[in-house]
């Protein structure tokens, strides 16, 4: 017998905001019957039928958050809830969801139990990328379950080209020592594919986990390193939300004292829109990242970047 997962997708489910943005980079996006409430890009994304919900506060200070994170995995909860009736109606035959991370998106666990009560035999596919090479695959394996695979590899070109342009500016030149804050209460480091971004941007990522989870840093170990550049991107926080966590800092000596902070090289960034997606604009993001170590912002939209005063 012929399994229906050999066919092209006709009515995707996505769960992650980046798989949303892969879909319609390939011209996929009237084959999208569902997103979650994340799924802001493109703008047609925020009228599809929304089928997850946060548990984590609205508001709150950074600190408050990562408690409520700690103690809700600690206690086996979810951080997402899933509209499983909804799921049911909208039928799909593929479903792309997640399994690298329990605070970014609704859990793999979660989305399997729903998908095993669906009609109609859905594919269920984790999307797992750690690293800007892991992106462009991924791209590929949508394109590949959609049907449209030489639409993948027309949107990996063009992203190679903007990458071997990023990297060539930054040839020869000095590489600033940068890190990347991908929280602030705890602070901690880059990681998966933040230091390539850095990398390609032109600059040495500092205290970063290439290919790997972000880790909680102590100010004086961040202190001691002195970075000639701080970049403060914190998971799921546009630019207003990273200022607002950039406030919280002002009683940290450590942040204070900090030489980037004080010559002016440090800088918020919308993580939400960017540094945490790992999809097509990962390429927009080591852009912001190289406009940001030039200290040449001008072309960057101001939603996506601001200096710390």
């Amino acid at each position: 017998m012929t399994h229906a997962w050999t066919a092209p997708a006709r009515r995707i489910v996505s769960l992650l905001p980046s798989a949303t943005e892969i879909v319609y980079a390939l011209g996929a996006g009237d084959r999208l019957v569902g997103v979650t409430h994340e799924c802001d890009y493109p703008d047609a994304a925020r009228a599809l039928p929304v089928l997850t919900a946060s548990a984590l506060p609205a508001a709150g200070s950074s600190a408050e958050i990562d408690r409520h994170v700690r103690r809700s995995l600690h206690q086996g909860s979810s951080l997402y809830a899933l509209d499983a009736e909804l799921l049911a109606q909208l039928e799909p035959d593929l479903i792309l969801t997640q399994e690298l991370c329990a605070v970014c998106a609704v859990s793999y666990e979660i989305v399997a139990r729903a998908a095993k009560r669906l009609r109609g035999d859905p594919r269920v596919v984790s999307l797992e990328p750690s690293s800007l090479e892991d992106v462009y695959a991924t791209i590929g394996t949508v394109a590949g379950l959609a049907g449209v695979p030489d639409g993948g590899a027309a949107v990996v070109a063009g992203l190679r080209e903007r990458e071997a342009a990023l990297a060539a500016r930054a040839a020869g030149k000095p590489r600033p020592r940068t890190l990347v804050l991908e929280w602030t209460d705890p602070p901690m480091s880059g990681g998966h594919w933040t230091p390539g971004l850095v990398e390609l941007a032109g600059g040495t990522p500092l205290l970063a986990d290439p290919g790997a989870n972000s880790r909680v840093l102590a100010w004086d170990e961040i202190a001691a390193a002195d970075p000639d550049v701080v970049l403060v991107a914190p998971c799921g926080f546009d630019l207003a939300r990273a200022l607002q966590a950039v406030d919280e800092l002002s009683a940290v000596p450590q942040w204070a004292g900090l030489r980037a902070r004080r010559e002016g090289h440090a800088y918020a960034v919308d993580g939400n829109a960017f540094v945490n997606r790992p999809g097509p604009r990962l390429i927009d993001t080591a852009e912001i990242f190289a406009a940001a170590l030039r200290a040449d912002t001008s072309a960057v939209p101001a939603f996506a970047l601001e200096a710390i005063a």
